[in-house]
């Protein structure tokens, strides 16, 4: 009996969407509005995103326009983003705010590579504690009898190669991070 390692694929799914999610908050100079994902506004006393609030687009290559739906509710807006310590400076006008985008810096560039790395790091602690997990399953099951030997090496070639596949793709997204934080 083939052991099954479908929840297996699934975990590897979503560590890979989870380090995708992370790039994304990781600012490279040019704009981008998944920066701002993360920032709650204080509106009318309740913690609301801010994508909720207003809506927010590119307007060139080192600016993001937001624009809320209350006007009343730049200041808040202004507030909560300079709070979340992103790094933008923020311009507020007429329709709005403006969030800019600084030039980065030598500096800045080898700080965001380290974090990358580090977010690469983790996740792939990750796929290593699940591999782990599902390795002594298969050795219970071996061990209970349910599982012959023959399968239980199966099972861990299987997993080898799932493991190493998802560390392709997990290296696949630093070097495009990597990439994009340098050019």
């Amino acid at each position: 009996m083939a052991y099954n390692l479908s929840p297996f694929k699934a975990k590897l799914a979503e560590v890979e969407d989870w380090l995708g999610r992370e790039y994304l908050g990781i600012r490279t100079g040019k704009a981008t509005p998944a920066v701002l994902d993360s920032v709650m506004v204080d509106s009318y006393g309740t913690k609301t995103p801010l994508k909720h609030i207003a809506a927010i687009s590119i307007e060139d290559a080192r600016t993001v326009r937001i624009t809320p739906w209350d006007k009343s509710q730049v200041g808040a807006i202004q507030t909560a983003i300079e709070s979340a310590n992103i790094g933008l400076s923020i311009s507020p006008d007429s329709a709005g705010l403006r969030a800019i985008f600084p030039m980065l810096t030598e500096e800045r560039r080898k700080m965001l590579i380290k974090l990358t790395n580090e977010k690469l790091e983790e996740a792939r602690i990750s796929v290593r504690k699940e591999r782990e997990k599902i390795w002594e399953d298969i050795q219970e099951q071996e061990k209970a009898g349910t599982m012959s030997e023959d399968d239980k090496y199966k099972g861990k070639e299987e997993l080898q190669k799932l493991v190493d596949e998802a560390n392709n793709k997990l290296e696949e997204l630093a070097k495009r991070k990597e990439t994009e934080i340098m050019s």
